[in-house]
């Protein structure tokens, strides 16, 4: 099952890097970007994560608080972290419930092998825990942009934001942010 964009976003409270817990019911009054990634220290996962860390300021300037979820544990997410200096908090969903919660749990098939696993997706939470903006399947490299367009209200592709069929919206044309063009911002990724 899938969530869609007005639908409340599940609450939970999940181990996090640095020790403690984080629920997304403390951010309340707040946008947050959650992104799910298939797992740590993997080259994509890795290229992605780089990309919210390097985008991360203009995430805080919007007041946006930034979570990022996968399946492993939280002595996993702390070497991680440690190793690429990540800014913002990394979740142990071990049991992936929360993954489960968001539709992101799926079958997916390497090499001819299926398995269940973390879709890389992003979600944008308004400040009432609603969805704005969902991102199944998503490129690691154009989300974390098409994120910031969402939160400053850009239009992107005549008003629309995320992905067809696959496909990012950012392209040549797309609206400005901050005064950088996101297609020339998307090519140096």
């Amino acid at each position: 099952m899938s969530l869609g964009i007005g639908d409340r976003a599940p609450d939970f409270t999940l181990p996090a890097t640095g020790g403690g817990t984080v629920s997304l019911s403390e951010f309340a009054g707040r946008p947050v970007v959650l992104v799910f990634y298939p797992g740590d220290d993997t080259p994509v996962c890795t290229k992605q994560l780089n990309t919210y860390n390097d985008e991360l300021a203009q995430f805080e300037a919007l007041d946006a608080v930034v979570l990022a979820i996968s399946a492993q544990g939280v002595e996993s997410h702390d070497q991680f972290a440690g190793r690429h200096g990540f800014r913002f908090p990394l979740l142990a969903d071990t049991e992936h419930a929360v993954a489960e919660a968001f539709g992101v749990w799926q079958e997916k098939v390497l090499y001819g092998k299926r398995y269940m696993g973390i879709v890389r997706s992003a979600f944008l939470i308004d400040e009432k825990g609603v969805l704005s903006h969902t991102w199944y399947k998503v490129s690691p490299k154009d989300t974390p942009l098409n994120l910031i367009a969402a939160l400053k209200g850009a239009a992107i592709g005549g008003g629309a934001t995320g992905l067809v069929m696959g496909v990012p919206l950012v392209r040549e044309g797309a609206a400005a942010v901050g005064g950088i063009k996101l297609a020339d911002k998307v090519a140096e990724i």
